[in-house]
Order: C-alpha cells, then structure tokens, then sequence
C-alpha cells in the first residue's frame, strides 16, 4: 500500500469533513466519545488547511488519513515532565484514518511518514495528547515509542500528554 502525503486543499475539505463525521460515528460506536458535533468541526479543519498545517495521506485517490503538524500546543501542555523541553519540538494534533481503512497500517505508516519528514528538518522531538479513553491510538501511540510524560483534563475527560524524542 502507497500512502502519498501532501498538503490539504480547500477543496479537499468536504471529503475531509466527511471523513472524520465517519471516524466519530465509529470512535461512538467503540464507546469513546472523544470527538463530537463541536470538535473537530469544519471550521476548525478548513482553518488548518488555510494555515498549511493539514496533511492528507491519500490511496487509490482517496484521502486515507489527515493529520495537523504545527508547533501550538495548549496551555496545559505545561504540567507535562517533559524530557526533551529544551529541544524544538513539533505537535500532532487531529490524526484521524478514513473508517475504510482502518487496522490496515495507515496510522503506523502516517506516524512513520511524519518521524521522517521532522528529522530531514532537524527536529528530534514530537509531542501530542491522546484521549485516556482512546484505547486504540493509545496502543498506537505506546507501539511508536511514545512515553507518557503527564495529562491534562479538557472538555471530554483526561489526555496523556505523550513523547518521542527522534536519534
């Protein structure tokens, strides 16, 4: 399988929209309620994409998986003991596979994709919160070699604050 990654259009934003819609309807059916009506809704997503900070991972012409890659992180990613915090660092937030996809490699060869494209840049370090109640992108998470280095609570509940310091 051939995932190419490049930059989120605009015009790719309905299919994107849809696609996470689909994403939440499966992540309520597994009982986590980590994403709901309000987040990530259309306005944030079509705002990453103007931002240049939306990635789509597309297969067969079709996008496979999106994820964000900035350098913004919340207020509360300050309680997080992190071991790498004088290294410059990028953030993942919103990685979510197309539902059709899913448990076929995607989101390991996403994170996979993202490890190389920061240390051809010079930068070792990838942080991200993952909701406690996600057991799936926890596995993920923990299987690429992150390491929990605290939490912080929001709107849905608990987050792990998580690592990866790129050699």
């Amino acid at each position: 399988m051939e995932i190419k990654y490049r930059m989120g259009q605009l015009e790719d934003l309905e299919e994107i929209s849809s696609m996470v819609k689909s994403a939440i309807k499966v992540m309520i059916e597994q009982d986590i309620y980590q994403w709901d009506e309000f987040y990530p809704d259309e306005e944030i997503l079509k705002k990453d994409i103007e931002k240049k900070q939306l990635y789509a991972g597309v297969i067969n012409n079709q996008i496979a998986v999106i994820f964000v890659l900035n350098q913004h992180c919340f207020e509360d990613y300050k309680n997080g003991k992190w071991k790498h915090k004088d290294e410059p660092y990028y953030v993942i937030h919103r990685l979510c596979v197309n539902p059709a996809l899913q448990n076929k490699g995607v989101a390991k060869w996403t994170m996979h994709y993202i490890e190389q494209e920061l240390l051809t840049a010079g930068i070792q370090a990838i942080r991200l919160d993952v909701f406690a109640q996600n057991p799936y992108a926890i596995r993920l998470y923990d299987k690429q070699g992150f390491s929990r280095v605290g939490y912080m609570d929001g709107r849905k509940g608990r987050f792990y604050l998580m690592e990866k310091y790129l050699k």
